[in-house]
């Protein structure tokens, strides 16, 4: 189940990124992801739901502010998923 779910969160990180999708549809999917986050290693959680704060508040700006710089956000969201896909075991 968590790769699956890590699998619809990279598709939803490539729509976000590629403008297919709205940063409010990509955090609903990324909020709901507790059966991800429980076999993660426990840090994970806390940087996720930051990120995803984060995020959510940069979608308040049209343009790159000085709190919030959108493609970071993205960057960083991206190492989190990578770091992510290291720590689950591999499919059977």
């Amino acid at each position: 189940m968590s790769l699956s779910s890590l699998a619809s969160l990279r598709q939803a990180f490539t729509d976000l990124r590629n403008n297919a999708t709205s940063v409010q549809t990509f955090s609903k999917l990324a909020r709901a992801q507790d059966d991800l986050l429980q076999v993660l290693p426990p840090a994970f959680g806390p940087v996720w739901h930051q990120l995803l704060d984060r995020l959510e508040s940069s979608a308040l700006f049209s343009e790159e502010s000085c709190s919030f710089s959108h493609g970071e956000l993205l960057d960083s969201l991206k190492l989190w998923l990578d770091k992510a896909a290291k720590q689950l075991p591999p499919a059977q």
